[in-house]
């Protein structure tokens, strides 16, 4: 028993020097995830390690968590096991002992370095030891190993392979409460959802993965199909190509709680491509619970032109004495009401979630397990994949992608103010970047004032005649924030990406309320 218990000191210190490395102080995330399944399986409980605990306990979901839907065990499991690899390929190389999370399992698994990868395969289910099964393991032992001359020699080598390992205390992790969960800027909202397609007959994923139902808990109007094909500002036309058209409500059942309300539109009818017409076409007005939030709404005022995704965020929204929210559309001045998409995440109080978009055509969790949105909100410009690593990035898959060109991005939010984050990454000019360079039709070599570009808020310039090369070395991460905007007339911020010489690019953007 002494000789197991310096075994399992020995792997309490090496998780300790992991977790004291530069590559795991800076993704705390994963630190967390690694130290958790460590000292599960510390304690004898490697059983217990699902996927839905995991969930759970480590990234603060519900009891309600489905992971069909919502895949952060999976993919932070790949980041863990990529990031010790690295660890133990980079620092930890000269370790006698290494850790790794064997693919398909949770259960870490602790080997001699040099041994065979026999060592990391996974355990089957029978042969793990647990607590409450020692004596049917030390039977085994026994009757595997017959020979009597040898008996006292294979019983100690059997009771130090096979006898399960020495109770010791799982650190208390901090249970937080609903209200927390649901405040933490990590991952998607916490809680219920409820997505619908406004006059659609049909279930509809988008490219975050998220999950619309078909039109549902309405009474009155009428269902109106678009056939347009693009749709500005968004990568998800089909969310903008049905509609629910006239004077007409929701009654949408919800739990007692705070909630984020994001109403989406789109005007594919009014405008100088289809039947003429454009601002003061149609006119609504949209109330909640009694209570008139939007009035004298214009779609193709706000959107600033007709084929355009256009979006409203309203917070602090909660449901109605009766458990339901009751979501009224009248039509004013002109045309008829509309509306294409409702969406309902659990919200915080007096300000919105934050906003993080990646450039890409996809979502994305990043090592410190936030949920970046795919690209949205953009026109103009074009989005490339470059290859290469990135220094000052802890999360390199994060910069893979930029959106270059001129462009701009309309992020909706709600009366406030924000920090921004603009990410750039300098990925084509250089000399690192000649050979490689797959890109616009210009030629790849230059240095510094190759490339330079404005960034612009709200008709404010925020970034001035912006040289990546100037600010930082090529392929290394360069980050700008910006301090206390505040939403247009449309509540919109408005960023503008203005190419000065050759063309403007970001690779991510983060607002967050102040």
């Amino acid at each position: 028993m002494a000789v197991l218990q310096e075994s399992v000191e020995a792997e309490r210190a090496e998780l300790q020097r992991v977790l004291q490395s530069e590559a795991f102080v800076r993704a705390p995330a994963l630190s967390h995830l690694l130290s958790y399944l460590c000292e599960k399986w510390f304690a004898g409980e490697g059983e217990q390690i699902k996927e839905y605990s995991i969930a759970v306990e480590v990234f603060g979901r519900g009891a309600s968590f489905d992971q069909d839907s919502d895949s952060i065990v999976r993919v932070q499991a790949n980041r863990l096991r990529r990031r010790l690899a690295e660890y133990y390929a980079g620092d930890g190389a000269g370790h006698t002992l290494h850790i790794s999370i064997p693919v398909g399992q949770y259960v870490p698994q602790f080997a001699v370095a040099g041994e065979s990868s026999q060592a990391t395969k996974p355990v089957p289910d029978s042969q793990k030891p647990v607590a409450g099964d020692a004596v049917r393991w030390r039977s085994n032992v026994w009757r595997w190993f017959i020979p009597a001359a040898i008996a006292s020699v294979v019983v100690g080598i059997g009771l130090l392979i096979f006898l399960p390992r020495t109770k010791t205390t799982v650190p208390a992790y901090p249970q937080r409460s609903a209200s927390a969960v649901s405040e933490a800027p990590i991952g998607l909202p916490v809680g219920d959802e409820v997505r619908i397609l406004a006059g659609s007959t049909h279930n509809y994923v988008d490219r975050a993965g998220k999950v619309w139902s078909a039109d549902r808990y309405f009474s009155g109007g009428m269902l109106v199909r678009s056939p347009v094909r693009h749709i500005w500002r968004t990568l998800d036309p089909e969310i903008y190509r049905s509609s629910r058209q006239g004077d007409f409500s929701y009654d949408i059942p919800l739990k007692p709680g705070n909630y984020e309300l994001r109403l989406h539109f789109a005007e594919t009818y009014y405008g100088p491509e289809d039947s003429g017409g454009g601002e003061g076409s149609r006119i609504m007005a949209i109330n909640v619970n009694g209570k008139t939030l939007l009035n004298d709404f214009d779609v193709v005022a706000d959107a600033g032109g007709s084929r355009t995704a256009d979006e409203k965020v309203l917070v602090d929204v909660t449901p109605a004495g009766d458990g339901l929210l009751h979501l009224n559309v009248s039509s004013l001045h002109g045309g008829r009401g509309m509306l294409s998409g409702i969406e309902i995440v659990p919200g915080v109080r007096g300000r919105i979630r934050p906003v993080r978009i990646v450039m890409r055509d996809s979502s994305y969790y990043s090592d410190d397990s936030r949920w970046w949105a795919p690209d949205q909100y953009f026109k103009g410009g074009q989005l490339a994949v470059r290859a290469g690593s990135v220094a000052g990035a802890d999360d390199q898959e994060l910069y893979e992608s930029e959106r270059w060109g001129n462009f701009s991005y309309a992020i909706p939010v709600p009366p406030g103010r924000y920090t921004a984050v603009l990410h750039f990454v300098e990925r084509r000019f250089g000399v690192g970047n000649r050979d490689s360079y797959v890109g616009p039709p210009h030629e790849a070599a230059g240095g510094l004032g190759s490339r330079v570009f404005n960034v612009v808020c709200n008709g404010r310039v925020v970034v001035r005649d912006l040289d990546l090369l100037k600010n930082a070395a090529e392929n290394q991460l360069l980050t700008r924030k910006i301090t206390g905007l505040e939403p247009n007339s449309q509540g919109k911020l408005l960023f503008e990406f203005v190419p000065v010489r050759d063309y403007a690019t970001v690779s991510a953007i983060e607002i967050l309320p102040e």
